[in-house]
């Protein structure tokens, strides 16, 4: 006879997936930075197959600033492989309106400062 299951466990959809990302220059930071989503996100280069809705935690090092940034947030973009342009493949994430997400948006904004406006394209736009 076989044990009953959890039913914590039955409803417990899929854990996020966690991404790593270094960005070691402000070039870089704007190129990844996704400042037209309501909350803020980024640009996370990757291989790996996600769907938009997919959520996702980071691990985000930004240039000097000791330490990562954990953020939670959802996919809300997909750069397939082979894209139009030579898009780099992978994915955009908005950040959550948590403390985290908010956190982050913060320190990048304050990161690009004025670069925020400059019209240079990014791996999105």
């Amino acid at each position: 006879m076989s044990e009953p299951i959890d039913p914590r466990l039955q409803q417990a959809g899929p854990r996020p997936s966690v991404l790593s990302l270094n960005i070691n220059s402000k070039s870089a930071l704007y190129a990844a930075y996704m400042p037209q989503l309501k909350r803020g996100g980024i640009f996370i280069p990757t291989t790996r197959p996600y769907v938009i809705g997919d959520e996702v935690f980071m691990l985000l090092t930004l240039m000097d600033e000791p330490g990562k940034l954990p953020i939670a947030g959802q996919v809300v973009w997909v750069t397939p492989a082979g894209a139009q342009g030579n898009k780099t493949q992978g994915i955009g994430v908005q950040f959550s309106d948590d403390e985290s997400g908010v956190t982050a948006r913060r320190k990048i904004e304050q990161l690009l400062g004025a670069h925020l406006g400059s019209t240079r394209p990014t791996h999105t736009l």
